[in-house]
């Protein structure tokens, strides 16, 4: 069955926004949870710490996130005098996004790879590895570069620096509350039936929190790559040039990034620590299954 960009884009951002929506929760009901453990009726000022460590560690990451992402893949800037066809190439689809220019780096890697970064459009870049870069031909690199364009258009590259923010928001908050268990702290007040009820429920919430805001992380970031291949597929009016590169990334011997990290992964065009398939690592991966964005760019 043939589908059109705008619908592909349109499914997708409903369903983040609704993910998205799931986390707020998780986050609200752990705060709540926390407040309570500190004391009777401190459900609101346990809401009101989640907040300020929430704005705190955003604020942070906003400014300086991207600069930490590109060290730690120890990518390097590229000029017009270094590469003319690639700084042509993501200048062409930046006039045809209608965003600024992203700066361009290079990645010393024989995995075919890539990933965008920044606050936004304004504050962008695009790194690619040396593998994409020698081994792809002018469309399917195109088509890579497309996809990463549009999740900078798209504001992926800070709507996913938000989530990860959220979930260390989450883990810090559910590893307070557990060691505040295992210390003997808490309301005092809840003794009796109803307080051993509630202790467990916030036990059980400090465990569960991590997984859910972990696995809500996970499905977000599937659901935006789903979304920058239909932007990228609209950029360049022609999705076989993103799906042979998929195909490539798919099949290249070298699946590893070695710069890539657990913290990373999810900022690549696919999977950079794909070498190990499971039941369990198809669950927790960053990125949905290639074959199956394969088959969505070629029913376009």
């Amino acid at each position: 069955m043939k589908t059109d960009f705008y619908t592909e884009i349109s499914a997708n951002r409903w369903k983040t926004f609704f993910l998205l929506f799931l986390f707020s929760l998780v986050i609200i009901g752990l705060g709540a949870a926390f407040g309570q453990v500190l004391g009777k009726g401190m459900a609101i000022t346990g809401m009101v710490i989640a907040f300020i460590i929430s704005i705190i560690m955003i604020t942070v990451s906003f400014y300086s996130g991207d600069k930490t992402v590109l060290s730690i893949s120890r990518a390097k800037e590229v000029t017009k005098k270094d590469d003319p066809f690639l700084i042509n190439t993501v200048e062409g689809l930046s006039i045809a996004a209608g965003i600024p220019m992203p700066k361009v780096y290079i990645i010393e890697e024989t995995s075919i790879n890539a990933f965008a970064t920044g606050r936004d459009p304004e504050h962008a870049s695009i790194a690619v590895t040396t593998g994409a870069r020698k081994r792809l031909n002018r469309t399917e690199l195109e088509g890579v570069l497309a996809h990463e364009m549009s999740h900078i258009k798209n504001f992926d590259i800070r709507y996913m620096m938000l989530v990860a923010v959220m979930v260390g928001v989450i883990v810090l908050f559910s590893d307070i509350m557990f060691r505040t268990f295992l210390w003997g702290g808490g309301n005092n007040d809840r003794k009796g039936g109803g307080g051993a009820v509630f202790i467990i429920i916030a036990i059980a919430l400090a465990i569960l929190a991590p997984i859910i805001a972990q696995l809500i992380r996970l499905a977000v970031s599937r659901k935006r790559e789903y979304l920058a291949d239909a932007s990228g597929a609209q950029l360049t009016r022609y999705p076989p040039g993103l799906a042979n590169a998929l195909k490539k990334i798919r099949d290249d011997h070298d699946k590893v990034v070695d710069t890539a990290n657990k913290a990373t992964a999810h900022l690549y065009i696919e999977n950079p620590l794909r070498n190990r398939r499971s039941f369990l690592n198809n669950m927790f991966s960053t990125h949905p299954d290639v074959n199956e964005r394969i088959a969505r760019l070629e029913a376009m």
